[in-house]
């Protein structure tokens, strides 16, 4: 596929940024000095730009990541990361003209990032809502997988995972409603997964489904962020 090497190398210095965050995040560290700190790692491995308003690094911090906003209005706070808390960062790095765009959700138990199977024996209420959210994510991902065909509309796509956010008693915290949009060379040019949107997957190269959700009682939002495409009918994960 014409550019993909392109897109799998900055997409490779998106995850690796998100990787070297683990040891970044921690208790009393402030949602700037993320933003700034994750920066930093991209500009280090060669991304010369970041596509989103200028913005390589969309990160909120505790309830914060409830917000939803355009990286037109986004400035990050001085909010500091608690002893158990939740970190969204959503990546933004572009290489050459080509974009990345990765999002994951931290969660912080004791003041240090965990991973998943460690949360599974943590037994908090905080940490109850973060495992939730964190299999919500996942499963909301492996659905959009099993489901999206070559000759859907976006908007099919778009109503029938708002439909299974909302089995999953989870509410789409989206500014604009969207669950994902195309990857182009100029941002205004993104088609989203939205209502009237009847241009097929098969039209675009490259395609991101990032549903940022909250549980319909919870406190925080959770973002989970990849780029997909097809080849040859069958889709794959950047």
């Amino acid at each position: 596929m014409e550019h993909l090497s392109h897109y799998l190398y900055v997409q490779s210095i998106a995850k690796s940024t998100i990787s070297e965050l683990k040891d970044v995040i921690k208790e009393g560290i402030s949602e700037r000095e993320i933003v700034y700190k994750a920066e930093d790692i991209m500009r280090d491995r060669g991304v010369n730009n970041f596509w989103y308003h200028g913005i390589g690094a969309f990160v909120h911090v505790g309830k914060r990541t409830k917000i939803s906003e355009s990286g037109k209005d986004y400035n990050p706070s001085e909010t500091l990361v608690g002893k158990n808390d939740i970190v969204t960062v959503d990546l933004s790095p572009e290489f050459n003209t080509y974009w990345g765009d990765y999002a994951r959700t931290f969660l912080v138990i004791d003041g240090n990032v965990i991973d998943e199977e460690t949360l599974q024996n943590t037994n908090t209420q905080s940490a109850l809502e973060f495992s939730h959210g964190i299999k919500s994510e996942k499963q909301l991902h492996s659905v959009f997988i099993d489901y999206v065909k070559p000759d859907m509309t976006f908007e099919e796509v778009y109503l029938y995972m708002n439909g299974v956010i909302k089995q999953l008693d989870y509410i789409n915290l989206d500014f604009s409603g969207n669950l994902g949009h195309t990857i182009e060379f100029n941002k205004d040019n993104r088609k989203y997964f939205e209502l009237g949107n009847k241009m097929q997957l098969s039209e675009a190269s490259f395609f991101t489904f990032e549903p940022h959700i909250k549980h319909t009682n919870g406190e925080y939002g959770f973002k989970r962020e990849d780029i997909y495409y097809f080849r040859n009918g069958e889709l794959f994960v950047l």
